[in-house]
């Protein structure tokens, strides 16, 4: 195969990769959809309610990818259920209790959906493109389920989570947790509260363990590409010429 069909063939496979129901690519692409629809979201119901339902989506597929087991996947799609009617119902009726009842199980199944993925990844004997693809997922799937739980203890609160910075609405809860979750701490966001102070750690912690354990699995698998047989030997092997 020419240079240019290799190219294509690898173009090929990395759209497939993206558009594939079994593929983590999909997985990702659904991620960074939801978040950016979340934190351009503002008060709009009708967009939240759009969230809710490509948050769904996107545990579904997780689980279906992840190849979940069947209490997880049971566990998962009793959420998802719940999370749609009400996502329904609270997008005509609205409420703060409906509100508060999406959270939660926009949490649960947050909190679901990277563990389902840690342990199918962990089980992969190669690392290769799914691999990647599934790792930077759980990493980002794990910096939104924080963003969630943020944004449930600011409504258990009674003071506003950022004290005079506000409420963690999607966009600050979002930006808080990646630049938490990375060590990056522009410091413009500071929980007031002490358990969000807590969790804030629990996060800057997980992150850097996250960090850790995937180069570990990447290093402790890996193995350099071996040369082909159409290549020539460098060294002297006693098949030179007579």
């Amino acid at each position: 195969m020419t240079s240019e069909g290799r190219r294509i063939t690898r173009r090929t496979r990395l759209v497939e990769a993206f558009v594939s129901p079994d593929s983590y690519g999909l997985v990702l692409a659904l991620i960074v959809t939801t978040y950016a629809l979340a934190v351009s979201q503002g008060s709009s119901p009708v967009l939240g309610s759009v969230v809710v339902f490509l948050q769904i989506a996107t545990v579904w597929f997780v689980l279906r990818t992840a190849r979940a087991r069947r209490a997880a996947r049971a566990t998962a799609f009793v959420i998802l259920i719940v999370a749609g009617v009400v996502a329904i119902t609270g997008g005509v009726l609205g409420g703060t209790g409906s509100q508060f009842a999406i959270l939660f199980a926009s949490t649960v199944l947050y909190l679901i959906a990277p563990i389902v993925v840690v342990r199918h990844l962990i089980g992969r004997s190669v690392v290769d493109r799914e691999t990647v693809l599934g790792v930077i997922a759980a990493y980002l799937l794990i910096g939104m389920f924080f963003a969630f739980v943020y944004r449930v203890v600011g409504v258990i609160e009674p003071d506003p989570f950022f004290g005079s910075g506000g409420e963690a609405n999607p966009s600050q809860a979002l930006f808080f947790s990646f630049t938490t979750y990375s060590t990056t701490g522009y410091g413009n966001l500071i929980p007031v509260g002490s358990l969000g102070q807590t969790l804030a750690v629990s996060e800057m912690i997980i992150g850097q363990l996250f960090l850790i354990t995937a180069l570990g699995k990447v290093v402790s698998v890996w193995s350099p590409i071996r040369r082909t047989g159409s290549e020539a030997p460098t060294s002297g092997d006693g098949s030179g010429s007579s």
